[in-house]
């Protein structure tokens, strides 16, 4: 899974990724490694990987991982070319979700780029650029299918969908609110790859006093989760200055600084549960003497094409999966206990994969 953060400068934005990015350092199979100076990878957090090594003795755990793709500060412009302009669209254009940090948090010492707190205009304004470089995009695709239109019905009805799309643009509405009129459309628009097509989470930003009611008594939270409601989009607050603290932490004393501050989760764990949410997300777990390891796959994936996730030959040979839910396993502490018992089922190809399942897969190629 890979998220690109934006934001206003001066929102938290960087100091949530660096945060982020250092808090999934300590893993051995996922180091945070800089592919780019803005690119990081964390591991998610896992508790049942852990269980289900130690039961098994595993040599090694592999997490699931999120590439995080930090955007330099957005301003008024950007798309035209201010600030870091144009270089910001490459890099997001293929992320599969879109993490927005807003500021929600009053602080005389970092200066706001517009001069107050307002998170309704500063998601306004980011979504103008991301809208204005989507037209961009449109009207050049436009131009190229236009002219084969002439002579090619395929192209013809592109060029129509281009065209509404643009017109939808430039009422300022996102592509995400765009209807299109049948499948074959709505499979044209998600290869487009629109900035303003991609799911949005809103990171709110506050600060640590407004953290332990989870941004309740926040009225600038208040409004970036009713924003967020009429677009469907996750929501999940958020202080970047106290993720860094925590990030500085090992798990043990980690744990004890969130149960001082009346956390349940570090702010990590929450946008991992807001992004598997909004992806529709699930993970399925392997384990064995060799490894233990989680695989990330979408809501309603069938056993071959899960299995597939781990090896073509897999899903091309699939003859059966043996599942196990993972609380049954645990509560068993053996899997010949749990067969014993007839937890253990043998499912087929019509099998759908749940989150939590301990899988073994039967193939022959």
């Amino acid at each position: 899974m890979k998220l690109g953060i934006v934001g206003l400068p001066n929102v938290g934005k960087s100091t949530l990724f660096n945060s982020l990015t250092k808090a999934g350092a300590e893993s051995a199979n996922y180091p945070f490694c800089t592919i780019d100076p803005n690119i990081g990878i964390v591991t998610v957090p896992d508790h049942r990987l852990n269980d289900l090594a130690g039961l098994y003795d595993s040599a090694k755990i592999v997490p699931a991982a999120i590439e995080f793709v930090d955007i330099a500060g957005l301003v008024k412009g950007a798309s035209k070319g201010e600030g870091l302009g144009n270089q910001f669209l490459s890099n997001i254009r293929e992320v599969d979700a879109i993490v927005h940090v807003v500021r929600c948090f009053e602080n005389s010492n970092i200066i706001h780029v517009d001069g107050s707190i307002n998170p309704l205009r500063d998601i306004e304004t980011i979504n103008l650029e991301l809208v204005f470089a989507d037209m961009e995009v449109m009207e050049r695709r436009y131009s190229k299918v236009s002219r084969a239109a002439k002579n090619d019905k395929s192209q013809a009805k592109e060029a129509d969908l281009v065209k509404r799309i643009i017109d939808h643009l430039e009422n300022g509405q996102l592509a995400r609110s765009f209807v299109p009129g049948d499948e074959d459309e709505k499979a044209l628009l998600e290869s487009f790859n629109l900035l303003t097509y991609k799911p949005v989470i809103y990171a709110a930003n506050v600060s640590d006093d407004d953290l332990a009611d989870d941004g309740a008594s926040n009225p600038f939270v208040a409004q970036v989760r009713e924003y967020a409601a009429k677009e469907g989009s996750e929501v999940f607050v958020i202080c970047a200055q106290i993720e860094q603290e925590i990030a500085e932490l090992d798990d043990d004393e980690k744990k004890m600084f969130l149960e001082e501050l009346g956390l349940k989760e570090s702010g990590l764990e929450k946008l991992i549960k807001a992004s598997y949410s909004l992806l529709g997300l699930i993970s399925y777990l392997t384990a064995g003497p060799t490894e233990t390891r989680a695989w990330t796959i979408k809501k309603g994936t069938k056993a071959p094409q899960a299995a597939g996730k781990i090896h073509s030959d897999f899903e091309r040979g699939f003859i059966k999966a043996e599942v196990v839910s993972y609380e049954d396993l645990m509560a068993c502490q053996s899997y010949t206990v749990a067969k014993e018992k007839g937890l253990v089922r043998m499912e087929g190809k019509d099998y759908v994969v749940k989150d939590g399942d301990v899988v073994l897969f039967r193939f022959n190629v």
